[in-house]
C-alpha cells in the first residue's frame, strides 16, 4: 500500500537504455533506474533521498500544498501553449507558380517561366495583406513563396510596400522573408531587400554535383554556378544573418550529409536544417527514384548530427535547426513557432498560406495537396469570404479538434507528446483521416526515434555535448578551452521556423 508521505502527480514514461524516462505534463523530465521507479510507485522513497528532492522540485511528487503545485503546473503548461494566444503570425503568399527551375522533388509542381496566368496580381496581394493584418498577433511574418517569387517581383514589392504602409498604423512587429533560388536576383532586388530589411530563405542541397543534379534549371545551365555567384553578392550586401538555406534530403545525398554540412560551412551559412523528403508534387511522382526508407534517413541524421556537434566542440558555431527546435522544447519551459511541433496543430493557427488567386489554406502542404487535386483543406478566398469565415470555419475547427496530441490514440500515452505535435494534413494524405494511424505514421516514427536519440545523448552525461546543445538554444557559441581570448565566434538566429 502506498505511503501517505507524498502524492504522485501525472507523468508519462518511456523505457530507455539508461533506465526509465519520466516526463510530466509540462515537459520536465528525469531518468530513474528500474529499482528507483518501483520505489517511487510503491511510495517508499525517503525524503532524504536525493531522487525524492529531484522529483519534488520537478513536480513529479508533492508532499504538501497540492493546490499551489497544481497552480504552478498550470502556469508552466500555459507557457507551452502560449502560441494559441497570438493566433496566426506566419503568413505565406504564393506570388507565382512559375519557376526557372524544375527540381526533381518540387513539392508544388511548378509551372514554366512563361505561364503568366499563374501570377498573383498586385490587387490580390493587397487584399491578402488586408487579411493578414486582421490577425490579432502582435508579430507578423510575411513569407513570399512560389514557384520562384522573384519572377513576379512587382507583386512582391507591392506586397512589402503596402504592408509597411499599413503597419504605420497597426504597429506590429513586422518581418519579411522571400523564399528564392537566387537565380533571378538582380541589383534592384538586392538593393530593395537591404533597404527594407528583408530576409532571404534559399535552397542548397550540397556540393555542385548534388545541387545541379537535384535543382535543375529549365534552360539547362548549371544551377550551382549562378547560385554561388548571387550568394556571394547577397552575403556582401546584406550579410550572413539575413540569409538562410534549406536542403532537401533525397537518395542522392542521404548518405553524404557531412559533405552537405561542409558545403554549408564553406559558403558561409550559419546553420542547417536536415529536412527529409515530403511526398507532395513531383516528389510523390518520383518517390521510387529519389526516395529512401526511414531507417536510412535516421542513421544519416544521427551521423550528420554527431558531425555537426564535433564542429561546434571544435569552436565553429553551427546549429542543426530541427534539433534546436526539439531541444528548446525539451530543455526550456517554452514552445516554438514551428508549425509541425504544436498541439493542436499550428496549421491555420500559427501559419496560413495564400495562393496566387487568393485561395487560403492552413499550411503549405494543404496547398500542395490541392495542386494534386484534393481541396480538402481549402478554407476560402480573400475576395469571397470574410476573415471570420476563413479563420473560424470548419477546416480550422476540424484541424484543432483532431490534432490535440493529449487526446490522440497512442500520442496521449507517449512520453514525448509534450515536445511533439500533430500533422493532420500528412495524416490525411497517408490515411484519408486527420487523426491518422500512429504505428504506420512516418512523422511519428521519425520524431520518436529522434527524441530517443537526443535523450540518450542528454543522459549520457557528456558535458561537451550538453554545452553545444545549450549554445544552440541560447544562440551563444561554445568557446573551446584552448581558444585565445578575444576571438569572436559569430552566433546566428533562426530566420525561418515554419
Amino acid at each position: 500500500m502506498m505511503a501517505d508521505r507524498y502524492q504522485i502527480l501525472p507523468f508519462l514514461q518511456q523505457r530507455m537504455r539508461q533506465g526509465v524516462l519520466l516526463v510530466n505534463i509540462c515537459g520536465d523530465y528525469v531518468t530513474v533506474s528500474t529499482t528507483q521507479f518501483e520505489s517511487l510507485l510503491s511510495g517508499s522513497l525517503e525524503p532524504t533521498d536525493p531522487l525524492y528532492l529531484n522529483l519534488k522540485s520537478k513536480h513529479f511528487i508533492c508532499d504538501r500544498n497540492l493546490a499551489d503545485v497544481v497552480n504552478l503546473l498550470a502556469i508552466k503548461f500555459r507557457s507551452k501553449k502560449a502560441f494559441l494566444a497570438d493566433f496566426t503570425s506566419l503568413h505565406m503568399m504564393v506570388v507565382t507558380l512559375r519557376c526557372n527551375h524544375k527540381c526533381e522533388y518540387c513539392q508544388v509542381s511548378s509551372e514554366a517561366e512563361d505561364a503568366w496566368k499563374w501570377d498573383m496580381k498586385p490587387e490580390t496581394a493587397r487584399a491578402v495583406v488586408d487579411y493578414i493584418f486582421q490577425s490579432p498577433s502582435p508579430h507578423i511574418k510575411i513569407e513570399f513563396q512560389g514557384g520562384e517569387p522573384l519572377l513576379n517581383w512587382n507583386t512582391v514589392r507591392c506586397g512589402i510596400e503596402y504592408a509597411e504602409e499599413k503597419n504605420k498604423v497597426e504597429k506590429r512587429n513586422l518581418e519579411f522573408v522571400i523564399c528564392t533560388n537566387l537565380y533571378a536576383l538582380n541589383d534592384e532586388i538586392l538593393a530593395f531587400t537591404k533597404d527594407h530589411n528583408v530576409c532571404l530563405s534559399t535552397s542548397l542541397d550540397g556540393p555542385k554535383e548534388i545541387h545541379d543534379a537535384q535543382r535543375i534549371v529549365r534552360s539547362g545551365e548549371s544551377s550551382y554556378d549562378q547560385y554561388r555567384s548571387n550568394l556571394d553578392r547577397v552575403l556582401k550586401t546584406i550579410g550572413p544573418d539575413r540569409i538562410s538555406a534549406l536542403m532537401t534530403t533525397t537518395r542522392r545525398n542521404v548518405d553524404r550529409l557531412p559533405e552537405v554540412v561542409d558545403e554549408y560551412v564553406r559558403l558561409g551559412f550559419q546553420g542547417i536544417f536536415l529536412r527529409p523528403l515530403n511526398p507532395y508534387g513531383f516528389a510523390a511522382d518520383r518517390q521510387t527514384d529519389i526516395g529512401y526508407d526511414l531507417s536510412t534517413f535516421l542513421e544519416s541524421y544521427k551521423t550528420a548530427l554527431d558531425y555537426i556537434v564535433q564542429l561546434n566542440i571544435g569552436g565553429h558555431y553551427f546549429p542543426e535547426y530541427y534539433t534546436t527546435l526539439l531541444l528548446q522544447r525539451i530543455m526550456t519551459p517554452f514552445g516554438t513557432g514551428f508549425v509541425d511541433l504544436q498541439s493542436p496543430s499550428g496549421a491555420g493557427i500559427s501559419g496560413a498560406i495564400y495562393d496566387w488567386n487568393g485561395d487560403v489554406f492552413p499550411a503549405d502542404e494543404a496547398r500542395m495537396l490541392a495542386r494534386m487535386g484534393d481541396r480538402k483543406f481549402f478554407m476560402g478566398n480573400v475576395f469571397d469570404n470574410t476573415y471570420t469565415e476563413i479563420f473560424s470555419g470548419k477546416v480550422i475547427r476540424d484541424i484543432v479538434r483532431m490534432s490535440c496530441v493529449e487526446t490522440m490514440p497512442l500520442c496521449a500515452t507517449c512520453a514525448f507528446s509534450i515536445y511533439c505535435g500533430a500533422d493532420p494534413i500528412r495524416n490525411y494524405l497517408e490515411r484519408k483521416d486527420l487523426v491518422g494511424h500512429r504505428p504506420s505514421s512516418e512523422f511519428c516514427q521519425r520524431n520518436m526515434a529522434i527524441f530517443k536519440h537526443l535523450f540518450s545523448l542528454l543522459e549520457e552525461g557528456n558535458e561537451e555535448i550538453k554545452d553545444v546543445f545549450w549554445s544552440w538554444i541560447t544562440r551563444c557559441p561554445v568557446i573551446p578551452p584552448d581558444m585565445p581570448l578575444g576571438v569572436n565566434i559569430p552566433a546566428s538566429d533562426v530566420t525561418r521556423e515554419a
